[in-house]
């Protein structure tokens, strides 16, 4: 890792048999189900149901302070601000994989469902992806490095804030939809005040596509900004899906739609794929790192330059 400069600190689907990609139907919710493919487990690592934030448990309590203090400082003004400074990409050069490994050191604070090291997880997606998509390396190496902006926490990268890198994702500039975890604490954000941000709109246009809107900042804003700064070779649907894979309200209950064109719309039946594994393939269970290695790097050379500015 060569550091350039020093800076302070759902709705339903079914499989479409001919593309192996979901389909929606009359905006239905319905479970995805993959004949032979990956089981969605009963309960996560703590033996709680996924994403159940209102368990009584020190994490809950954990996980909810911190939606508190990040739906109370997640303004239009800080993400405009956060986008312009870090999509210089002058802070780091190094590669994809020691971009993971440098995971390592990192817990996601908002996850009520694992506490293990990222890289655990990365490895957990992409090999659960694998399994069920063999020919579709680039899904493998999209679920490998959805979550690398988490980096931000790093002191090379100005050691962020966890509210300011990781949890659930949402426009800014527009009104906070209710979907959103914890929505009760965007009462103390000031743009719920602002004319300019609180309208259905605001500061946007019905259709005018997810690439035009502001999304709270953190990892999954940033990622997408590497990736694509860097000229990565990934299809749009993998841009995608890893810039709006914690667009939870988005893919669960189809908050935020009136945004979305028709690139977006197609784009979004790969996410609701990937976001099963995203979040029902975290576990316990370890990855031989050694041995699936080689065959990541041989996607991450497929994909990206060999040296990327962070």
């Amino acid at each position: 890792m060569t550091i350039l400069c020093e800076h302070p600190p759902a709705f339903g689907v079914e499989l479409e048999e001919k593309n192996n990609i979901p389909v929606d139907h009359d905006g239905q919710e319905n479970e995805l189900v993959l004949d032979e493919g990956f089981v969605v487990p009963d309960t996560n690592s703590f033996g709680h149901t996924f994403r159940d934030y209102d368990i009584e448990s020190e994490r809950q309590k954990g996980v909810e302070e911190f939606y508190r203090t990040n739906h109370i400082n997640q303004t239009y003004g800080f993400v405009k601000r956060m986008r312009e400074e870090y999509g210089k990409l002058n802070r780091v050069e190094m590669s994809i994989w020691e971009c993971c490994e440098l995971l390592n050191e990192f817990i996601d604070e908002s996850d009520p469902d694992l506490d293990e090291p990222q890289i655990e997880h990365l490895l957990q997606t992409a090999e659960a992806i694998r399994k069920d998509y063999p020919d579709e390396d680039w899904l493998h190496l999209t679920g490998l490095i959805h979550d690398l902006g988490k980096v931000l926490l790093h002191p090379a990268f100005g050691e962020l804030p966890q509210w300011a890198v990781v949890g659930d994702t949402f426009p800014v500039g527009c009104a906070f939809d209710e979907s959103i975890v914890h929505h009760k604490y965007f009462t103390e954000n000031p743009d719920c005040n602002n004319s300019a941000y609180n309208s259905k709109y605001g500061v946007y246009s019905e259709g005018c596509g997810l690439d035009r809107v502001f999304m709270s900042w953190g990892h999954d804003d940033y990622m997408y900004l590497v990736a694509k700064e860097n000229k990565t070779t990934l299809p749009s649907a993998g841009l995608f899906i890893i810039r709006y894979h914690s667009f939870y309200t988005l893919h669960r209950t189809g908050a935020y739609r009136h945004l979305m064109n028709e690139e977006d719309v197609e784009n979004l039946k790969w996410l609701k794929i990937f976001n099963k594994y995203d979040l029902y393939s975290k576990s316990k269970v370890r990855i031989d790192v050694e041995k699936v290695k080689p065959y990541y790097l041989s996607l991450i050379e497929k994909y990206f330059p060999a040296k990327l500015r962070w």
